[in-house]
């Protein structure tokens, strides 16, 4: 009796920048996972549209990036509201469910508290933070449940001025640990900007992760192509606390 073999998946080859420098990246078990979950996502399980029973924001996707521009405009001015609300029936209300109207890929940076940077307080904003504001296997399977789970309505890809993580990318450091797995995201923006200035590279990686995340996710494209979705890169200023629109 012949023995049958799996076929090798190469499923996530693409969620790497195509010009990235690194060999190729082995994928580890949790990647696997990852791309198993997207698979279902975007494929048999049909789920491409938000669940009723999470979904609840009523806005469209012009109005949940109208309230971010406004919440950063109250936050630049120091005139914020969010603290104005009571705590404790916040988190009765969202003791058993959440209602993001929007999520949020940031930077890690502790210069940058997204809450505080839109004003928004707690259940509002679905959030996910790495170093670089990257579009990794697990992001991406993050968003895509904040999309077509809780129903956002816009997906903000949020860098900001004077990133450590483009610092280190574009200086090629030698690092410990596991902290150059974020270069080859990186480097795509580094060597499309036309100067050695790290807010241009900023700006640039925001626009390419914005990219990656439509290219990367049938699920994001999707509900982006339905117009249920906006996808829009953004750079954040650490001086000032206002937030650039790209």
């Amino acid at each position: 009796m012949s023995k049958k073999t799996t076929p090798t998946c190469n499923c996530l080859q693409h969620l790497l920048p195509l010009d990235s420098q690194e060999k190729p990246v082995r994928l580890s078990r949790r990647k696997l996972l990852s791309a198993g979950l997207m698979a279902g996502m975007a494929g048999g399980l049909g789920i491409v549209s938000p669940s009723p029973a999470h979904a609840q924001t009523t806005l469209t996707p012009e109005q949940a990036l109208e309230k971010l521009r406004q919440g950063n405009e109250r936050f630049a001015r120091r005139a914020i509201t969010s603290f104005q609300e009571d705590l404790d029936i916040l988190q009765r209300r969202t003791a058993g469910k959440q209602e993001p109207f929007a999520a949020v890929l940031a930077c890690a940076d502790s210069r940058m508290p997204v809450e505080l940077v839109f004003d928004q307080s707690i259940g509002k904003l679905f959030v996910a933070r790495v170093a670089g504001n990257i579009a990794t296997p697990a992001i991406i399977a993050s968003l895509e449940y904040g999309a077509a789970i809780l129903g956002i309505k816009a997906l903000v890809v949020l860098g900001h001025v004077d990133c450590g993580a483009i610092k280190a990318a574009a200086a090629n450091a030698g690092a410990p640990g596991q902290i150059s797995a974020l270069y080859p995201y990186i480097r795509p923006a580094i060597n499309a900007s036309s100067s050695t200035d790290i807010t241009e590279m900023a700006r640039q990686n925001a626009i390419n992760q914005a990219r990656l995340l439509r290219s990367a996710s049938p699920v994001l494209a999707k509900l982006s192509d339905d117009g249920a979705l906006r996808i829009l890169p953004a750079l954040y200023d650490v001086a000032d606390g206002r937030v650039s629109w790209l």
